[in-house]
């Protein structure tokens, strides 16, 4: 295989793997905090607070254009 060849599947890969990388990134986040928030809601009176808090906390990262 050509070095353009080369050069050009890498190039087409970053482009296409390129617009994902935040997606991934915010998931990492925010995924272990929706879970923290899903475990604190069985706490019988502030339980569904703290999970709505930290929901939009995560809602408000998944936002964050990276």
């Amino acid at each position: 295989m050509s070095t353009l060849r080369k050069s050009l599947r890498i190039a087409l890969l970053l482009v296409v793997v390129a617009p994902l990388g935040g997606c991934v990134l915010t998931k990492i986040v925010t995924v272990p905090m929706r879970v923290v928030g899903a475990v604190t809601s069985i706490v019988p009176v502030v339980g569904n607070t703290v999970d709505a808090t930290i929901d939009g906390a995560a809602d408000v990262v998944d936002k964050i254009p990276i």
